[in-house]
C-alpha cells in the first residue's frame, strides 16, 4: 500500500503576511507532506495589498519550505480544498477571542467537507498578539512594525503608507 501524501490548506487574506503567519506556515509545513498557503481574493474585505502583491509576498516567505505552495482562491474555501485534494484546513488561534469564530467556521466546514479536518495551531509566544489588521493600522499611523513582519514586507508597507499619504 502506497502512503497517501497529506495535503493541508492554510487559508487567509494575508494582508499583510506577518511573522505570525510565517511561524504557522513553518510549523504546519513540518506536520504535513504538502501545505498550500491559500491567499483569499478578499471579496468581503478591503485589502491594503492587491491579490497579486499578497501572492508575491507569500511566495517570498514560503521560499525556504520545499513542500509549501502558494495559490490564490476565490469563492468557497470548500471548493478550493476539494479541488486541491486537501484533507486538513490549518487555522491559527491567537487568543480566546478567536476561538468562537474559528470553532463556528470549523463546524460549518465539517458540514460542507465531512472528510476534511480542521487543525488549530497557536502561534509562538512572541506572535500571539500580532494580526494583519493591527500591523496595517500601526503602519498607517506611522508606527514601527519591524518586529511583526519580514523586512521585505516592511519595505512594502512603508512604500504603501508613503504613497497613501502623498
Amino acid at each position: 500500500m502506497t502512503p497517501t501524501r497529506l495535503t493541508a490548506i492554510y487559508p487567509g487574506t494575508f494582508d499583510p503576511m506577518t511573522l505570525g503567519h510565517e511561524d504557522l506556515m513553518r510549523r504546519a509545513s513540518a506536520l504535513f507532506d504538502r501545505l498550500i498557503v491559500a491567499v483569499a481574493a478578499g471579496h468581503h474585505k478591503r485589502t491594503m495589498f492587491t491579490l497579486d502583491e499578497r501572492l508575491e509576498i507569500a511566495r517570498e516567505e514560503a521560499r525556504p519550505y520545499a513542500n509549501v505552495e502558494v495559490m490564490a482562491f476565490r469563492g468557497l474555501l470548500r471548493d478550493f480544498v476539494l479541488q486541491q485534494g486537501g484533507r486538513v484546513v490549518v487555522r491559527g488561534l491567537r487568543a480566546v477571542s478567536d476561538f468562537e469564530y474559528e470553532f463556528q467556521m470549523a463546524g460549518m466546514n465539517r458540514q460542507l467537507m465531512p472528510d476534511v479536518e480542521t487543525v488549530f495551531l497557536t502561534p509562538s509566544d512572541q506572535y500571539q498578539f500580532v494580526s494583519g489588521t493591527f500591523v496595517r493600522e500601526i503602519a498607517m499611523l506611522g508606527g514601527d512594525v519591524s518586529k511583526f513582519v519580514a523586512p521585505s514586507v516592511l519595505r512594502r508597507l512603508q512604500e504603501r503608507v508613503k504613497s497613501a499619504g502623498a
